[in-house]
């Protein structure tokens, strides 16, 4: 996957590439609190250096992209199926227990059903209640040492599950920080009962959809706690993502043990050694002469254009199954000139007849541009 594409694209093309790991959660920041000033530049620096490896929490998410709600069931609706639009709509909440780069589970609480991800070393599980389902996946892993007790170790490059939380949200965005992003401290507030500075992003451009991005960042141990992203001409924010209750101890290594309950229909699979892009902070703006080029490892991806004006870009056969087959999905599509299109008050996504796909915090129009350049 081209590292333009996930720094670009954070928060809204894993809802519909990645169905399993969209299950967000965001809230708003409280009041004000009385802090000494830092800067843009010791915010970014206090967020390189946060040694937070383990914590428990509760997350909770708001998504007012101006998309319509969708049904979870009935005809032409497969048992269980997680939709990717149903993450982009409304509120969810989410209970999160992390220990170290190999263990984590997440337990989304919606109102029908609980939907578990569990991550423990070379495991994985995912369990939807609605249903009784799980799929369990297996990676690769290094043997232990002999005569040593080590648990199973995955390879350095599958050590960092992706999971959703504020922290890896924003770091998907700054990330991507560059000369077409101002960077400002915007003084202080409360999340989940913690002081934070806030620090705002504000793309310097007038072709992208998203006005500006705030991640609030603990004051004590520099972790973001919440991130909200706001599009051109709406007072609130679309996109938001937050913790609303905060343990930094470490949980119980209990909670990351998961047996499917009696009766449930288990799917097992087992993943190749792939690698997962770096997604490591700077602790300034890095300028674009010294950038390294974007490595696109995506199958036929391309990207063009710079910044918050990058336009995806995937060929023919190549767009993932939750764009083309979702029957939840195809119910928000327009029909537009040459396909169909999804589009909401941050992300487009243009779906052609052709088979090729076209995603961008753009409007409708530069995505048809720039199918009709190719």
């Amino acid at each position: 996957m081209a590292r333009t594409r996930q720094r670009w694209l954070p928060a809204l093309l894993i809802p519909l590439a990645l169905a399993i790991a969209v299950l967000f959660g965001s809230v708003q920041a409280g009041a004000s609190v009385s802090l000494p000033p830092k800067t843009a530049e010791e915010i970014l620096a206090m967020i390189a250096r946060t040694e937070v490896r383990a914590l428990s929490g509760t997350v909770q998410q708001t998504a007012e992209l101006g998309l319509p709600e969708v049904p979870t069931s009935g005809p032409g609706i497969a048992p269980g199926a997680v939709s990717a639009l149903e993450f982009l709509t409304g509120s969810h909440t989410a209970r999160l227990y992390v220990d170290g780069p190999l263990r984590a589970r997440l337990q989304v609480l919606d109102r029908m059903a609980e939907r578990d991800v569990v991550i423990n070393g070379g495991d994985a599980w995912f369990y939807n209640s609605r249903d009784n389902s799980a799929t369990h996946l297996t990676a690769p892993v290094k043997p232990t040492v002999p005569d040593k007790h080590e648990p199973p170790m995955l390879p350095p490059e599958m050590t960092a599950p992706d999971m959703p939380t504020p922290e890896a949200i924003a770091g998907r965005f700054l990330a991507a920080v560059d000369a077409s992003t101002e960077v400002t401290a915007a003084g202080s507030s409360t999340v989940a009962g913690r002081s934070a500075y806030s620090l705002v992003l504000n793309p310097r451009s007038a072709e992208t959809l998203v006005d500006s991005v705030t991640i609030n960042v603990d004051s004590e141990t520099g972790l973001p706690l919440a991130v909200d992203v706001r599009a051109n001409g709406q007072a609130e924010p679309a996109y938001s993502l937050a913790y609303t209750q905060l343990d930094l101890s470490t949980p119980d290594a209990g909670l990351f043990n998961f047996t499917p309950p009696p009766g449930a229909t288990v799917t097992e699979k087992v993943l190749p050694v792939k690698p997962v892009p770096s997604m490591a902070l700077p602790s300034a703006p890095v300028p674009d002469h010294v950038r390294p080029a974007p490595d696109v490892r995506g199958p036929g991806a391309s990207v063009t254009g710079k910044g918050w004006d990058s336009v995806i870009s995937l060929p023919a056969g190549s767009a993932p199954a939750e764009l083309t087959s979702n029957p939840q999905l195809s119910q928000a599509l327009q029909p537009v000139g040459g396909g169909r299109a999804l589009t909401t008050s941050l992300l487009n996504v243009l779906i052609l007849d052709d088979g090729r796909v076209f995603a961008g915090m753009v409007p409708l129009e530069r995505l048809q541009s720039a199918a009709a350049a190719q």
